[in-house]
């Protein structure tokens, strides 16, 4: 055992019982653990149960809880529900309220058990915890989106009068104006944004006071019925106390929900960031209507390159969130009875999750801002789109159109033509009747 260490015996087997995966809790879950055991202690003291220097010296040691977070060193994929964890915040804090009234590290005149974790479980304290940090990040994350949701809206208004073939199955489609395409990625975000603020009430119910089953059992009715009404004073974050304490120890469907949201902003930016390398593709051999922002060379080889890197990484960090769902979902279905022992898994990776998508967002926000447009690359595309034809079926037909267009071997000019001599339309007419700067208004026919 590290002598400058402040954990105990109970950590140390668990470092040894589970080896390190190179994980680590989240800041935010670190301080909301502190935040649980300084509620307990204040409590406690409220209620008589503490002497008081026991119980100042723990709320003393909570509020160093930065500088102690080093020593929780549990991994966060560890076996036991996050008993290791919970024991592991007890030592720490025991020992360091010990110092504070005067004692050694392992002296425990604040006891880890006896004191610092009175009337508490780690089934209880562990979820609650995590969904206040879950609470935290997801405001965080919402700015986030909000940011990157407005970054979108300046290139849907700077780009919104340049019009370009629209493309459907990466095939030509009927024109659409490139503002329109950015208007549709700022719709998708908007609704991930409402999403995520909704779902913060889903989750800031709590089962503190519910101890080892949610029945309370080992804790006076008093705490019970005051200890999330004072977590949400301490901490300052609106939790509040579950209806059943029961469901809400044994049930973890509200992460599940809450995951199944951040997996939806994550198909979001993943659509949205390929679109924008698909529509920056070439730029001489490929689409190449949209000019991506020179954050780096591309290449190490080929001079010149720019490649779409931010959006690229906004995909990878995409993907793990997509795994991160599968593994949420599987835990959060696998508890048993009174209790799901992959908690700390649930919890660990919905933070995760959350910071993976709060960088993305804010990483994608600045390389939007960055990105420019190729209006005549965009005007070449849309007057050679054989797609430009379609409002035509409702003069012509269907099949008449398209044997047009076949017989010109898809060549726009030469299918004008040969529908001019077929129809006995002059073609300068076909051609002004066919307008493309009104094709991307709604209800267009000729």
């Amino acid at each position: 055992m590290d002598e400058e260490a402040y954990y105990g015996v109970h950590t140390v087997r668990a470092l040894r019982n589970f080896p390190s995966t190179g994980e680590r809790f989240d800041q935010a879950f670190l301080w909301a653990y502190f935040m649980v055991k300084k509620t307990a202690a204040i409590l406690n003291l409220e209620l008589g149960f503490l002497e008081e220097r026991i119980g100042e010296a723990i709320i003393r040691a909570c509020d160093e809880w930065k500088t102690l977070s080093k020593y929780i060193v549990v991994d966060p994929l560890s076996g036991g529900a996050g008993t290791s964890v919970n024991m592991n915040v007890n030592e720490v804090i025991a020992n360091r309220a010990t110092e504070l009234i005067g004692g050694r590290k392992g002296e425990y005149l604040v006891h880890p058990l006896d004191h610092v974790n009175l009337h508490q479980s780690t089934n209880d304290t562990f979820p609650t915890a995590g969904k206040m940090a879950v609470i935290v990040r997801l405001r965080e994350l919402v700015e986030a989106v909000i940011a990157l949701q407005e970054a979108v809206q300046v290139k849907e208004k700077e780009f919104y009068n340049i019009r370009k073939p629209g493309r459907t199955q990466l095939m030509d489609g009927p024109p659409i104006m490139l503002g329109q395409e950015f208007g549709a990625f700022a719709d998708a975000l908007a609704r991930d944004r409402w999403r995520l603020n909704k779902v913060e009430e889903r989750i800031r119910s709590v089962n503190l006071g519910g101890t080892a089953i949610g029945t309370g059992v080992g804790a006076p009715k008093e705490y019970i019925l005051r200890a999330v009404e004072k977590l949400r004073e301490v901490s300052g974050v609106k939790v509040a106390k579950a209806e059943n304490l029961i469901d809400a120890t044994q049930n973890l469907d509200t992460f599940a929900e809450v995951h199944g949201l951040l997996k939806s902003l994550a198909v979001n930016l993943y659509k949205i960031s390929n679109d924008i390398r698909i529509l920056s593709s070439g730029p001489n051999t490929a689409i190449g209507e949209l000019i991506p922002p020179r954050v780096q060379a591309g290449s190490s080889i080929m001079p010149g390159k720019i490649n779409p890197v931010v959006p690229e990484y906004v995909m990878q960090l995409c993907h793990v969130v997509f795994g991160h769902e599968t593994i949420i979902s599987h835990a959060c279905a696998l508890g048993n009875l009174e209790l799901n022992q992959f908690v700390p898994l649930v919890v660990h990776f919905t933070l995760k999750s959350i910071t993976h998508l709060t960088s993305a967002c804010k990483a994608l926000r600045d390389y939007v801002l960055g990105i420019e447009a190729n209006p005549e690359r965009c005007r070449e595309h849309l007057t050679n789109s054989i797609s430009n034809l379609t409002p035509l079926i409702k003069r012509f037909g269907y099949e008449k159109v398209a044997l047009a267009i076949k017989a010109a071997n898809w060549d726009v000019e030469r299918a004008f033509k040969i529908l001019a001599e077929e129809t006995g339309v002059e073609l300068e007419k076909l051609k002004r009747d066919l307008d493309l700067d009104r094709m991307t208004g709604l209800g267009y026919t000729v």
